[in-house]
């Protein structure tokens, strides 16, 4: 019996037809059913036929599928991949607007800090209804999240169900391959052990052909200064903290309290080399309300392409974990987001952590890793606390909780007093309302 895949969220189109692509290379799976759900039906109209052209061009024997009805296309799937927005740009621009206007320059918003709580606040019920479906109709399924904020969305995920669930980013695979580039390793030559949180996990160890490769990084960015340019906050991180951190530049300015709490700051680390040029408030913003306008474009020229559809397969890791749970069985590692049970030693037990995780067809098994670096883990260590007080807004329906999230975040902090804290909050409460209806009360 043919497996079948459903993606939620699919008008997605840069995930969902990489994602397809992937999926259909393994042998074990080219005969799938792959279903499409997604709320807004134009667009998803569009990707079913991005990815129809992908079956056709490949010679698929693989059944296609798009339907507006969520129970329906999670009946009987043995694999959701969910890539879901809650709020379109004229809702989530508040994220990174209100607290610009208080002060707080966020760069992409999407993860953690006042922006990204307020995404999660967003973002709660709709993945949770999703979960409560997936438990109805289709219990023994994995289900792989990509939508952030990843780790506040996984943590609530799996404290409130027993399915089989874990997060995905290419943060980890994708650095890691940087990091080989610089130092002119090949990607099938290095190793490593990568252990945090979502977009904060640190690389403990980093190996060209089993011999440590941080001195030869460490003299590619001291030495090059067009390696040093092209992310100059993780960077500055890695030379000071002593070890690599996942993710874009971009989102790490944010993450901390070092890069953009001044102009001048900013300026210097976050303008020129975050993955985000110009990396300023208003980018991310203007880049997406671009992107909303022209997702037609996007769409028709995927569509109309002349040349021939690239069919070899990627990076991303959710297509070997399906294949090793639901094709064929090999055995496959990856970095996940699952509970922190005895896992990271000195990072909040039962936080949401991103470590490596065996997966084949009985499931997935996350590897303890031990203790992070010390200067490494106190800056995981707020973040996560932070994670964790959002969760519990959420499951208790307290809004202080969000509150002290945003007021320990180390960026909102490093700039505003506590009563300015509190006003900023209190604004995105409001600006958000109809969405946040765990909430009594929309006031701290």
């Amino acid at each position: 019996m043919a497996v079948k895949i459903t993606f939620v969220g699919a008008g997605s189109l840069g995930f969902t037809r990489v994602l397809v692509r992937d999926i259909l290379t393994f042998p074990a799976l080219a005969d799938a059913e792959i279903c499409l759900m997604d709320i807004d039906g134009p667009r998803l109209e569009m990707c079913r036929r991005v990815c129809q052209r992908i079956i056709n061009e490949g010679k698929y024997p693989a059944k296609l599928t798009a339907t507006t009805d969520r129970r329906a296309a999670l009946k009987g799937a043995d694999a959701v991949l969910i890539t879901i927005l809650s709020g379109r740009l004229n809702v989530w621009r508040h994220d990174i607007e209100i607290p610009k206007k208080y002060g707080v320059d966020i760069n992409i918003g999407d993860t953690r800090g006042p922006s990204g709580v307020f995404r999660f606040l967003r973002t709660y019920h709709p993945m949770m209804e999703i979960v409560r479906t997936a438990e109805e109709v289709c219990p023994d399924a994995i289900i792989l999240n990509y939508t952030n904020p990843m780790a506040m969305l996984c943590r609530a995920m799996q404290s409130k169900s027993k399915m089989n669930i874990t997060g995905l980013c290419h943060s980890v695979q994708g650095t890691a391959y940087m990091l080989a580039e610089w130092i002119g390793a090949a990607n099938d030559e290095i190793s490593y052990i990568c252990a945090g949180i979502n977009h904060q996990a640190f690389y403990t160890e980093f190996k060209w052909k089993g011999k440590d490769a941080y001195p030869l990084i460490r003299k590619a960015v001291t030495k090059k200064p067009d390696i040093y340019n092209k992310e100059q906050v993780r960077n500055e991180m890695f030379l000071n903290l002593g070890y690599y951190v996942t993710e874009s530049s971009g989102h790490n300015s944010e993450y901390n309290a070092w890069f953009r709490k001044r102009p001048d700051l900013i300026e210097k680390y976050c303008t020129h080399g975050t993955g985000w040029n110009p990396g300023v408030y208003g980018y991310v913003v203007d880049y997406y309300q671009a992107r909303e306008k022209n997702w037609k474009k996007q769409f028709n020229e995927a569509l109309n392409d002349p040349k021939p559809v690239d069919l070899a397969r990627g990076n991303e890791y959710a297509a070997h974990i399906i294949n090793a749970y639901t094709g064929d069985g090999m055995p496959f590692k990856f970095n996940g987001n699952v509970r922190n049970f005895g896992l990271v030693d000195n990072l909040p037990e039962g936080c949401c952590v991103e470590v490596p995780v065996y997966v084949d067809r009985d499931g997935t098994n996350a590897i303890h890793v031990g203790a992070l670096p010390p200067q490494c883990a106190a800056l995981v260590n707020i973040s996560a606390a932070n994670e964790e007080m959002a969760v519990a807004a959420c499951e208790t329906g307290d809004p202080n909780l969000v509150y002290y999230s945003c007021a320990y975040d180390p960026l909102t902090s490093a700039v505003l007093s506590l009563a300015e804290i509190k006003n900023m909050v209190n604004e995105m409460l409001q600006a958000n309302k109809k969405f946040l209806t765990q909430f009594k009360h929309h006031k701290v």
